[in-house]
């Protein structure tokens, strides 16, 4: 009985828009099990991702009110969905597992967790990264694109951040997760940018850590100059986080490293482009590109286009100013979805799960 309420849970996940298939050993039913207890398993697999009442979710799931009430606001203390005000009182909403509910388990993130996670993650060969369109889109760093280039602001991770009213800071449960099992880089941990358009939304937070403009500014810089990817929700309005990935770490970035799903996140519209004369052939910017995008094969640097994502990192450690970015010629990058619930329609229409039950 208890198997058979994850069971129905993963298949309500499984039908959201992000996806969360199923592994040949069952091992997603473990990790449920490991972050929802029966009560909140059981009120989850009626849930939408539009915000319901607490009233019509115990209706759904056939559970006392009160009690309903009670466990809907546990589940929100541990992040595994989201709390709405409604007109006449408050609405919650299924959250998905990816993004969603996984990055708000920072708390409780244990070696048991990481290596459940490792386990479903290889088992399933990073199944919810080979979906359409992408969960997440590379956000180009500013200081790669000449000033005279246009530049969207999705497309500017600084401007994202001038644009919002309060700022906060996780760790990365990536790098988390990846450092419980001995695994992982020295790259830092609090790096996940997050921010809203209202004043003190993370100041009760129990994940973020609630800092100033300033310092949101400060730690995008820091994760540039140590060589992290920036990326964010594949959609252009609506951002509120800004993850700063590597290729080693990141659950989403791994799908491009570990299993060559190229489309693991979309690309920038911009591509490297190289100056010959200034070129030394340090090969600085080999080694720090993520993506394998460059090589020095006669002394001059060389792209391959194919593999570059249009991170701009590299253009950073250039000593001779021989590299910027250039945007890519029409039509090879598609223009993100306008925002999430755009974004929600295209993947659900691209596997056929646009019911109206879990959206």
């Amino acid at each position: 009985m208890q198997e058979e309420v994850y069971r129905r849970l993963a298949q309500r996940l499984d039908a959201l828009p992000n996806r969360f298939p199923a592994s040949q050993s069952g091992i997603e039913i473990r990790l449920l099990a490991k972050l929802f207890t029966l009560p909140e398993a059981t009120l989850a697999c009626v849930m939408r991702l539009e915000a319901m009442p607490a009233a019509d979710i115990a209706s759904h799931a056939g559970t006392d009110p009160k009690v309903t009430r009670d466990t809907l606001k546990r589940m929100v203390g541990k992040g595994l969905i989201d709390i709405k005000k409604g007109e006449a009182e408050f609405a919650y909403a299924l959250r998905p597992f990816v993004v969603g509910f996984y990055e708000g388990q920072l708390p409780r993130m244990d070696l048991e967790m990481a290596e459940l996670f490792e386990q479903y993650y290889r088992e399933t060969q990073g199944g919810i990264l080979r979906e359409t369109p992408s969960l997440h889109r590379i956000i180009p760093v500013g200081a790669a694109i000449p000033l005279q280039v246009e530049i969207h602001p999705y497309e500017r991770a600084t401007e994202l951040l001038e644009g919002a009213m309060s700022w906060g800071v996780r760790d990365c449960i990536c790098r988390v997760q990846q450092k419980l099992l001995g695994k992982g880089c020295d790259h830092p941990l609090e790096t996940c940018l997050v921010f809203a358009p209202v004043k003190n939304a993370f100041d009760r937070s129990k994940v973020d850590r609630a800092i100033t403009k300033e310092e949101a500014l400060r730690i995008l810089r820091e994760t540039e100059e140590s060589g992290l990817v920036h990326s964010s929700g594949n959609y252009r309005d609506g951002i509120e986080y800004t993850c700063n990935c590597c290729t080693c770490c990141c659950g989403i970035m791994r799908g491009i490293a570990e299993f060559g799903i190229m489309s693991a996140v979309a690309r920038s519209d911009f591509q490297i482009a190289i100056d010959d004369k200034l070129c030394s052939g340090c090969c600085e910017c080999v080694e720090r590109c993520h993506f394998h995008a460059l090589s020095v094969p006669d002394g001059i640097v060389v792209a391959d286009y194919n593999q570059c994502m249009g991170c701009g990192l590299c253009v950073l450690v250039c000593p001779t100013d021989g590299l910027h970015l250039i945007r890519r010629r029409a039509g090879e990058v598609l223009l993100p979805p306008a925002n999430i619930k755009e974004w929600r329609r295209q993947r659900s229409s691209a596997h056929g799960t646009s019911s109206s039950d879990v959206l």
